[in-house]
């Protein structure tokens, strides 16, 4: 199976939620056993480097950079021509930001069936493609 994260994974797991890192390390572990293939966009690398660099913290920014592209166990989707037309069908037939519909076209152009998320209000909707769209 091939389960795409959202971003929002990755910053618990890498700033160490207090309640949530556990879980996602977890969720990580059991998928890497089940051998099942972890994608995210490189949107997600975007958006987890702009805090970091905002604030100063190359360290953090660092480590980030580290965890989706050196020899990660993570595929990084581009928002390319094929993942352009998923999203303007998800846009043409939603409400959602741009960045959600960009995440969920990147899901499907890469082939990901499940779509993990804390963002409730992306939890259950429908996108052609996509079998499941779930939190935690």
């Amino acid at each position: 199976m091939t389960v795409f994260w959202d971003t929002n994974l990755f910053i618990y797991l890498i700033e160490r939620h207090p309640l949530l890192h556990d879980k996602v390390l977890a969720l990580y572990h059991h998928q890497r056993e089940r051998g099942e293939r972890l994608l995210t966009s490189t949107l997600t690398l975007g958006e987890l480097l702009a805090q970091p660099l905002r604030l100063g913290r190359s360290d953090l920014a660092r480590s980030y950079a580290q965890l989706l592209t050196t020899g990660s166990a993570i595929e990084l989707i581009p928002f390319d021509h094929r993942a352009a037309e998923h999203y303007a069908a998800i846009r043409a037939h939603t409400t959602l930001r741009q960045p959600d519909a960009i995440q969920l076209a990147c899901a499907v152009t890469g082939g990901a069936k499940t779509f993990v998320t804390n963002d409730q209000r992306l939890w259950g909707l429908r996108v052609p493609g996509l079998e499941d769209i779930r939190g935690l």
